[in-house]
């Protein structure tokens, strides 16, 4: 499995996950509190930009896959004719945008702990540690999902002249399931979470 855990050092990557994680809550309430979300855009530029061009960039790749669901809200609100499309849109670019960075600049095992030991109150309703390695697993398979999306498009895209589209949905989600199984068996191998 890969990993969205940027290879470029910066500064950010020395600071604590915790710290980065508190912080990208109290954005989000923010980014839901204030009618004009796009203010909180250029300190969130500024700060992925303080992490060099290079990793700027990177960090602009990893907003792609947002261009499909943009389009199609745009398109929703531009039927309806409802102008706060674009209040929506910036909140979700913003908030991504910020997300990717904290996942950027934080190592998995720092995020799943902070995790577990937020998640200690919830003891009665649902183990920490059960918790924490749930959503750890889901953001490392984010980009994992995305390379065999890439290779089912490009497969596709050599058998045939028309535009994948929609078509490519179910070997996809199959992959997914696939990929779930075989985490689940090596889980289950290595004695679960015990």
């Amino acid at each position: 499995m890969l990993t969205l855990t940027s290879p470029i050092e910066t500064y950010a990557h020395r600071i604590p996950a915790s710290v980065k994680m508190a912080a990208f809550v109290a954005l989000t309430v923010l980014l839901f509190a204030t009618p004009q979300p796009w203010l909180l855009a250029p300190p969130v530029a500024a700060l992925i930009l303080s992490c060099g061009p290079e990793f700027a960039l990177q960090s602009l790749k990893n907003l792609r896959p947002l261009i499909p669901l943009i389009l199609i809200l745009a398109l929703w609100h531009l039927w309806l004719r409802d102008p706060q499309g674009i209040t929506l849109i910036t909140r979700m670019i913003i908030g991504v945008a910020a997300a990717n960075f904290v996942t950027m600049t934080s190592k998995l095992t720092e995020m799943t702990r902070t995790i577990e030991t937020l998640a200690r109150p919830l003891r009665p309703i649902i183990a920490p540690k059960t918790l924490a390695l749930a959503i750890g697993l889901t953001i490392r398979f984010i980009p994992t999902m995305l390379m065999r999306a890439e290779q089912i498009t490009e497969s596709w895209r050599a058998r045939s002249p028309k535009s994948p589209g929609w078509r490519i949905f179910l070997p996809t989600t199959l992959a997914a399931l696939d990929d779930a199984t075989h985490t689940a068996e090596a889980l289950r191998a290595r004695g679960g979470l015990g």
